[in-house]
Order: structure tokens, then C-alpha cells, then sequence
């Protein structure tokens, strides 16, 4: 089964999310970029709120859109993120000369990190592998820009299955995020990822809005039943998703 992240900026938020059934709860703020951090007392704020209520939900939060070579700031605040009473720390790492140091860093850091490989201008087989090998908690496969594309526009589905596998096969939970929405359902599923992360999806209105609890359920059980009759029901019940639903 895959597990739903969903993506919150508030307590108010978080509790919505675990009520609809997301099985992570994501903290981070959509208007400071693709993997915008919370300030970190709001963070520890949040996270003693909703342990309080949810003792066993499992919570992440992102340190913040940080570049690979700022390798001394991304481990700071990677320290700080995990002292703030979370259990997975995220740091997105786009491709590039500095990613596979950076990789290195997180490895040796006194933090439960998952790297968020961001996919946009590239990642190539022998950083996901490097990354895979050193036991690292989990991975994700994400993109960094919010401009309309999928991570499917950008990574095709034979090569992330590969990735996922690779992941697995080194004993860590493999996740996929990036823009996906209900057009994207059928390829979600046969992926079948440990974990599929949304925003955008889970929104009123765009990523920036407040999230719905509402659509939060309906891809909770997109994501649980696996059924198609079931998702596309869930799909046609969300305005401008009866077309992808008819696709499933």
C-alpha cells in the first residue's frame, strides 16, 4: 500500500490531514519554494501539538530550499529541524557537481534524513544508486520547480520503477512527489511507491490555499483501496478531475 504525505503549514492543517487519514504529515511552508521550511519554533510547536493527539504519526518537515554546495548551512539546519521533535528530516539535492558531496554530508549527520533527489534538470542513475547505498531511511523523487509539470514530465515511469526498486533494495522506503494530481493516478499506482507526497492536490485553490481535508480522504482512499471504480469516483467528485478520472 502507499502511504499519503501530505504537505501542511499549520497545526490547524496537520490535525485536518491526520483526521482525513494521511499517514505522514509533511511540515513546510509552500510560499518559500518547492521545499519551504517552517521556522523551526513553529515547527517544534506544531509537532508537540500533534503528538499530543497522535503520538504514533509519523511527522517530517523540510529544512528549507538550501543549495547543494551550502553544505555548512544545510547542516545546521538539518541539526536544528531534528531537534525540533520530528522523525524525518528533508533536504531536497537538484543534480549537479555538488550533489554527491552533499549526499555524503547527510549520511554522516546525526539526523534521520531522507534526500529529496529534486529531478528537474537531471539526476542519473549513479547518484540514485550512491545515495541508495547509504542507508538512508528513505528517498524521494521530486521536482523543484512548481510550474505546471508533473515529476512524470520530467522522469518517465520505467526509469523512477528503477529507482524505487533500488531504493527497496537497499532496505529504504521510496517516495514520489511533484505536482502529481488525479491525471497522474494510474501512474502512481503502478509505480506502487511506499510513499506518494501532495500539496497542490490536497488544496482549495493551488498549493498556496488553505488544505482540504475533504480531498485529503478522497486520495487516501484513491491510494488504500487501489480500486478504480473507487478512485474515479473520488477524482469526479473534485472539480476539473472528471476527465483524468475517465482515464483510469
Amino acid at each position: 500500500m502507499t502511504a499519503l504525505l501530505a504537505s501542511v503549514r499549520s497545526d490547524d492543517e496537520a490535525f485536518d490531514a491526520a483526521r482525513a487519514g494521511a499517514e505522514l504529515i509533511d511540515l513546510k511552508e509552500p510560499n518559500a519554494g518547492a521545499l519551504g521550511g517552517l521556522a523551526i519554533s513553529e515547527i517544534t510547536r506544531i509537532a508537540s501539538l500533534l503528538r499530543a493527539r497522535y503520538p504514533v504519526r509519523p511527522i517530517s518537515a523540510a529544512i528549507g530550499d538550501v543549495p547543494a554546495d551550502a553544505l555548512d548551512e544545510i547542516a545546521t539546519r538539518v541539526i536544528e529541524v531534528s531537534d525540533a521533535g520530528i522523525d524525518y528530516v528533508k533536504v531536497g539535492v537538484a543534480g549537479g557537481p555538488a550533489a554527491r558531496r552533499c549526499i555524503d554530508q547527510l549520511a554522516g549527520l546525526p539526523a534521520t534524513v531522507v534526500p529529496v533527489l529534486l529531478c528537474d534538470s537531471g539526476i542519473d542513475d549513479e547518484l540514485v544508486s550512491h545515495t541508495a547505498a547509504l542507508g538512508f531511511a528513505g528517498v524521494m523523487f521530486d521536482t523543484a520547480s512548481k510550474d505546471g509539470s508533473t515529476l512524470f514530465d520530467h522522469v518517465d515511469v520505467e526509469t523512477l520503477g528503477r529507482w524505487l526498486r533500488l531504493t527497496r533494495e537497499r532496505g529504504a522506503m521510496g517516495g514520489i512527489a511533484g505536482a502529481l494530481g488525479w491525471a497522474q493516478l494510474e501512474q502512481i499506482r503502478a509505480l506502487a511507491p511506499d510513499v506518494a507526497g501532495f500539496r497542490t492536490a490536497l488544496c482549495s485553490d493551488g498549493r498556496r490555499s488553505r488544505l482540504d481535508p475533504q480531498r485529503v480522504a478522497q486520495w487516501a482512499d484513491a491510494l488504500h483501496r487501489g480500486s478504480g471504480r473507487a478512485s474515479a469516483g473520488a477524482a469526479a467528485s473534485v472539480p476539473g478531475t472528471a476527465n483524468a478520472a475517465h482515464r483510469l
